[in-house]
């Protein structure tokens, strides 16, 4: 049996000192849980001389990534420097020495999952990513491990807490999307280019991982309808609250049929739900198996320490699989690679929903009648409306609740009103998971 495993970190940024900080903080913890010590041998990063508020031992730190590669007492790679070219390298180049790798790369698995996956069960390697989805919730290992028995039937993530951070405080505060964002900003909860959160890219990169964990199947992220919470307005949570509803952006992903649904977007909730609840940059994950019903994972989604623990526990359990001769029991898609097949991903027209939609209107007779018979013509039937005061010959809003429609239907309906001359700016859609009544 091995007398100890060797770990190489590739990036020293957040993440990396977060998992810095456990390994060496933790190793007696660690130790007892494996049965020999698990080192921390080198770290990888193009700035070693900034003081990170970690204690490495001299030599450690180095710029030369072939020192982990090249390195026979590594028996463990972390690649942890995001984006896609030079960390695909890494990953690729270690399991060709035939080293184990962990990773916290949404974005390249999402893009490159496929390629990735091919390659550790081709080298008969372990590949970790639990910290790819959920900083520190456990959810891969759900879908991989703990739900195996299951078919996944639905999918229901909070899995950004920027944009759970921005509607939150909307929604407590009744503020403007851009001045929350501003806040978040400067409290460090927002990049400074906060794309890829606000516009749902990142959320999108984390349900495509899910879904082909939970269905076995290749995922083009390209596939995934993705849209973002730069549009909503504090008017709308206001009028989701009377509804009964909050709003959350959601990562949403359903099978039926031989079919997925994958889409990300603002969606309203029941606010008696237990995901409606989840606030700030908290993440909340809610999963149904055909076997074990609903459940929900809940905790902090990102963050050195959170996202450092799920990558730790990555480290823990391929140590274990080395020292037991054990590497590849579980496969790296979580479906044996020749086992999984390709499902159709519903096109976003083809779903079926609930839908909010609210109408900026000149208030004057008629309106109300002329949107519901478009509505009606399309096959969408409305189960409430809500027009509160009159301002005649003033913009008003018209809010109108639907029954379960299709969303072909309502965005060819939405593009015939939004011609009408009584219309002063494009409808608001809301899509809404609950029951019809």
């Amino acid at each position: 049996m091995k007398a100890r495993i060797g770990v190489g970190l590739v990036g020293f940024g957040t993440v990396g000192i977060g998992v810095a900080k456990i390994l060496l903080g933790n190793r007696a913890l660690i130790q007892r849980r494996v049965g020999v010590p698990v080192e921390l041998v080198r770290v990888v990063d193009l700035d070693i001389t900034r003081d990170r508020g970690v204690s490495l031992p001299p030599g450690m730190l180095t710029t030369d990534v072939g020192q982990i590669l090249d390195d026979p007492s590594i028996d463990i790679v972390l690649e942890l420097i995001g984006g896609y070219d030079a960390a695909k390298r890494v990953i690729l180049d270690a399991m060709a020495r035939g080293k184990q790798v962990v990773t916290a790369n949404k974005a390249l698995l999402a893009v490159h999952g496929e390629e990735i996956f091919e390659a550790a069960a081709r080298r008969r390697v372990d590949l970790g990513f639990e910290a790819s989805v959920g900083g520190g919730i456990p959810v891969i290992r759900a879908l991989t491990e703990g739900l195996a028995a299951n078919t996944i039937l639905s999918i229901y993530g909070i899995i950004n807490g920027t944009s759970n951070y921005i509607l939150s405080r909307m929604t407590s505060e009744g503020q403007g999307f851009k001045e929350v964002l501003a806040e978040a900003q400067r409290a460090g909860y927002a990049e400074a280019d906060p794309t890829f959160d606000v516009a749902g890219v990142d959320s999108a990169h984390k349900l495509s991982i899910m879904v082909s964990l939970a269905y076995g199947t290749p995922v083009n992220f390209k596939e995934v309808y993705t849209e973002g919470i730069t549009r909503l307005t504090p008017l709308d949570i206001t009028y989701a609250k009377e509804f009964g509803y909050t709003i959350k952006l959601l990562g949403i992903a359903k099978f039926s049929d031989g079919e997925v649904e994958a889409r990300v977007h603002p969606t309203m909730i029941p606010s008696t739900s237990p995901v409606a609840h989840v606030e700030g940059i908290y993440n909340a994950i809610q999963l149904a198996g055909d076997a074990v019903g609903d459940i929900v994972l809940y905790g902090q989604g990102a963050g050195s320490m959170p996202t450092g623990s799920a990558v730790v526990s990555d480290v823990i359990a391929i140590a274990r699989n080395l020292l037991t001769g054990a590497t590849g029991r579980v496969p790296p898609a979580s479906f044996q690679q020749d086992q999984r097949r390709p499902l159709r991903i519903r096109q976003m027209e083809e779903i079926v929903s609930l839908y909010y939609l609210r109408f900026m209107v000149l208030d004057r007779p008629g309106v109300l009648s002329q949107i519901s018979g478009v509505l009606g013509r399309h096959g969408i039937s409305i189960s409430s409306v809500l027009q509160q005061g009159r301002k005649e010959g003033q913009t008003v809003p018209v809010v109108i609740m639907t029954h379960t429609s299709t969303e072909r239907d309502v965005q060819a309906s939405l593009r015939e009103i939004d011609r009408m001359p009584f219309i002063s700016e494009p409808t608001t859609l809301i899509r809404v998971e609950g029951h019809d009544e």
